[in-house]
């Protein structure tokens, strides 16, 4: 990729922030409101999720491009992998990662493989391994970013490698082995 292009996303991720965040803001604070009628509250949590969505990917497609472009400076830190995925189960282990980073790609790889997949998926940890299962079939290609329908995963993927985790499928599940502290 052209280092003028990921320049160009880098500023459109910027750009596009200020009114996601007026769209994001005003979701909120008419869902704070009492006496909201269906459809109307269900139309307005679905905007809100829709904005925190939007969020997310604009976020990790704006790292992607610092990565592409060689200007990610990661602010590495060790902290418990099992910290890294609040709904996990498992025991966590010591690892060293751009934690805010690591976090996003965990969940769009997650958020990927259930929406993909049409299932819930269980994500847990054992020491710096992290899983994410089942991944069905159809749905694999997609999670690791071989197939480009899914820009979180694609890119979460790229993320996680560029901090130097491992990701693999292995059968149905998929196994991101984070980098332990030197």
């Amino acid at each position: 990729m052209p280092a003028d292009f990921t320049r160009l996303v880098s500023l459109a991720c910027h750009d596009l922030r200020t009114p996601l965040a007026t769209v994001s803001g005003f979701a909120k604070t008419l869902l704070r409101q009492d006496g909201l009628e269906d459809p109307a509250g269900r139309y307005l949590g679905m905007i809100d999720a829709a904005a925190d969505e939007l969020v997310e990917l604009l976020d990790i497609l704006s790292l992607a491009a610092r990565i592409e472009g060689g200007r990610y400076d990661p602010m590495l830190r060790v902290v418990d992998s099992l910290e890294l995925v609040p709904d996990a189960t498992g025991s966590g282990a010591p690892v060293e990662v751009d934690v805010e980073a690591a976090e996003r790609a965990l969940r769009a790889l997650a958020h990927g493989a259930a929406r993909h997949g049409g299932i819930e998926v269980v994500v847990s940890v054992e020491g710096p391994v992290v899983s994410i299962e089942p991944v069905v079939e159809s749905a694999a290609a997609i999670v690791l970013g071989d197939d480009p329908k899914d820009l979180g995963s694609a890119l979460a993927v790229g993320l996680l490698r560029a901090l130097g985790a491992e990701v693999a499928l292995e059968g149905e599940r998929l196994r991101i082995t984070l980098p332990q502290p030197a």
